[in-house]
């Protein structure tokens, strides 16, 4: 879907989206509109109880006196609390209201209220890039769906009077939300498609922003000496890869040292010699998906141009059973050094993060590491699907990602650690297990393991395992892969850490 912007006017064709206030009231072009249809949106909002609150809808078929196809009433809510968030969510159901509808052009009227904090223009970049989000659709696999359940909408206008203002502002939150589609992509693509070479091969392919990558085979994994990623590996016919994505975009700050992203990237995880229950197995997937955020970011990063240097390492690897797989009971090495006790093969997600959490420190000195996984249902059953598991060693990095995640509307729940759940992982014959002991705190077992392996480096683990995939739609999240994740650390970064 192609959007753009243009001064308000009355399409003469198509359909057109309307902002409407709470109380049902009508701005500037709202009234213009209810004019010329002879008083149209307001018998239709009476008789259809519409309230203007926020993200209502009330749609009105061919109205009397326009050459439009439809009107489509957008509610504001109160007008003291209409912000960025408001706005995207306007766009985005805008985009969800209009998208199989049969036009292939729309245009969407901004009757903004006063007092907004926002410009203008800001706020029909915001209005658009909730549109682009809510657009995105996976459906490359369809070779027989009906017509009518196709989008027709490939044009979606939005009405501002500074069109040219608007579209620089759209450029960088543009840039996101492409970055945002690509993640998802990545995460909806089938684990045949999907498997640690291609999504390397993935990676690779961020050099066209001029993101430096760097592909770590197997022999240079056993080279380095990354055993537990390693375990974890030895099942599968596909062999594993680490990919490093550096972008410097910053090569004139006085503190050169990167920020460090950190991702999960089991691109199908059975649970191994552990092997999970059948009966949902197909969404296992998206293990992947902290691998996919930290992807996207760098793609983020690098095609706005972000005034940071980051680096960006995922670890890539099939957990599969068979004659050669990792057993109950083995121990490993790690990078580190540091041995682990493998109580559960299906623990796997934070002995591939504990490698690369280590390669990290190590190699980089980074200013700080966020590490993102699907790591646990434990995290689900504490928070649901409503909020990410935030843990940290860093308080202020901790209120840092809290307050990108609440601006964006991508939550994060702090959650607590400490030495008696540390002390659960201790092995009788091992430097650690892990796993804890039953099912008690299993996310925050999980979060004391990562801690062993990141030093005194500032760093925070994100369990993203309820957010990565959503099965109902929002205003800016078709059902599938959500793309958690790309938006919060985007927003992370530019607020705290770009240079001037």
């Amino acid at each position: 879907m192609n959007v753009s912007f243009a001064k308000p006017a009355t399409p003469t064709a198509g359909a057109l989206a309307v902002t409407v206030a709470a109380g049902g009231t009508l701005g500037t072009t709202g009234k213009t509109v209810d004019d010329a249809t002879g008083g149209a949106l307001t018998r239709a909002m009476a008789a259809g109880r519409f309230a203007g609150k926020r993200e209502e809808t009330l749609t009105i078929l061919a109205p009397h006196g326009l050459e439009l196809s439809r009107i489509v009433l957008i509610g504001l809510g109160k007008a003291e609390q209409v912000d960025a968030l408001t706005l995207q969510a306007v766009g985005g159901v805008a985009a969800a209201a209009l998208e199989k509808a049969g036009d292939a052009g729309a245009a969407i009227a901004l009757d903004l209220p006063e007092g907004l904090s926002l410009s203008p223009a800001d706020a029909a970049a915001e209005v658009a890039y909730g549109a682009r989000l809510r657009g995105y659709r996976f459906d490359k696999y369809r070779t027989r769906e009906a017509k009518d359940q196709k989008p027709t909408l490939t044009d979606l206008t939005v009405q501002t009077g500074a069109p040219e203002e608007a579209a620089a502002a759209f450029a960088p939150r543009g840039a996101v939300a492409e970055a945002v589609a690509f993640t998802r992509d990545l995460v909806s693509e089938p684990a045949n498609v999907i498997y640690p070479e291609t999504l390397a091969n993935a990676c690779v392919g961020l050099s066209a922003f001029g993101v430096s990558v760097q592909v770590l085979d197997l022999p240079a994994l056993q080279k380095l000496g990354m055993g537990a990623l390693l375990g974890v590996a030895q099942g599968s016919a596909r062999e594993p890869r680490v990919v490093v994505m550096r972008w410097d975009g910053a090569p004139g700050a006085e503190d050169k040292r990167p920020l460090a992203f950190v991702g999960k990237g089991v691109t199908f995880d059975t649970g191994g010699i552990s092997i999970k229950p059948a009966a949902g197995m197909e969404d296992m997937k998206w293990d992947m998906g902290g691998s996919a955020t930290v992807i996207g970011l760098m793609r983020a990063l690098a095609a706005r141009k972000a005034r940071v240097n980051a680096v960006g390492i995922v670890g890539l690897v099939e957990n599969m059973p068979s004659g050669t797989a990792q057993r109950p009971g083995d121990v490993v090495t790690s990078l580190s050094g540091q041995t682990i006790e493998v109580i559960n093969t299906d623990a796997e997600g934070r002995l591939v993060l504990a490698d690369c959490l280590w390669y990290a420190k190590e190699t980089f000195t980074p200013r700080l590491i966020v590490d993102l996984a699907t790591l646990t249902g434990a995290i689900m059953v504490a928070l649901g699907t409503e909020y990410a598991g935030l843990f940290a060693n860093d308080d202020a990095l901790a209120a840092g990602l809290a307050a990108a995640g609440t601006a964006v509307g991508e939550p994060l729940w702090r959650m607590p650690m400490g030495d008696a759940y540390d002390k659960e992982i201790n092995s009788d014959i091992a430097d650690m297990k892990n796993t804890g002991a039953g099912r008690n705190g299993g996310s925050i077992t999980a979060a004391q393991f990562l801690k062993r392996f990141v030093g005194d480096v500032p760093w925070a683990h994100l369990d993203i395992a309820g957010m990565a995939w959503t099965k109902k739609d929002s205003a800016t999240v078709p059902k599938g892969a959500s793309g958690f994740g790309v938006r919060l650390l985007d927003r992370f970064v530019a607020d705290r850490y770009e240079t001037a």
